[in-house]
């Protein structure tokens, strides 16, 4: 009767002896590695804008600030359609209305009185660059009194950032050999492996107004547009 306990625990011993013995949870050994980013750039020539150019009114009644912001986002909005914008290249952003308390230009402090505002915002893609000034000084004229962000672009970038992807990876795997090399280990297949695409930023912020009107052309430089792509690959070292 006394030897089937010691028999149990002679098993248990032995079952605890082989779970020693057995690889980790997951089989496999921890996998030796390095991370590295690398980065391509491609230089582009613009020949595509965005601009956003609007309307802002303030009147002592609401319904007086709507009726005046809309007659002058009409006729805009019809300049630019003469000045040969497609009418899908017109897309409105923005419509908003709110109460504004008024102060005092001295002190600072308010009058009791209130004022509406209305903003009306259309987002405009520019496909002739060299007109764009022109277009600028067409639309301030016919009553568009805010200019915001004049963002350029390239229409067909596809192949060139297709290289600069190529060339970051080229350059990430050039960083990797050499961080093996100076540790005196060998590359082994790559792990993960992932990207981002940056895109220029806008390169013009401001507002027009009459001033602005009576000027020949508003200057407007769209230069060279950077794109640049960075990986980030993991390597498995031998």
């Amino acid at each position: 009767m006394k030897t089937k306990p010691v028999f149990v625990v002679a098993i248990a011993l032995f079952a605890l002896v082989l779970s020693a013995c057995a690889p980790a949870a997951g089989g496999s050994p921890a996998v030796r590695s390095i991370n590295v980013s690398g980065s391509g750039t491609a230089y582009l020539v613009p020949d595509i804008a965005y601009i956003y150019v609007g309307v802002h009114t303030e009147k002592p009644t609401a319904s007086d600030a709507v009726a005046e912001n809309t007659s002058q986002t009409q006729k805009m909005i019809a300049a630019l359609t003469d000045f040969g914008i497609d009418a899908k290249d017109i897309r409105t952003t923005n419509f908003s209305i709110w109460p504004q308390d008024k102060y005092d230009p001295m002190s600072g402090t308010p009058t009791g009185e209130k004022v509406y505002v209305v903003d009306n915002t259309v987002y405009v893609t520019v496909r002739e660059l060299d007109k764009l000034g022109d277009l600028l000084d067409t639309v301030i004229a016919a009553g568009a009194n805010t200019v915001n962000s004049i963002q350029f672009d390239v229409a067909n970038k596809d192949e060139a950032l297709k290289q600069a992807r190529a060339d970051a990876v080229k350059n990430a795997e050039a960083r990797a050999q050499e961080l093996a090399d100076a540790a005196g280990v060998s590359l082994g297949e790559i792990q993960t492996i992932g990207f981002y695409d940056s895109a220029p930023y806008p390169v013009f912020d401001g507002k027009g107004g009459g001033a602005a009107a009576e000027a020949a052309a508003v200057p407007i430089q769209p230069g060279q547009l950077t794109f640049t792509v960075t990986v980030n690959v993991t390597y498995e070292l031998k």
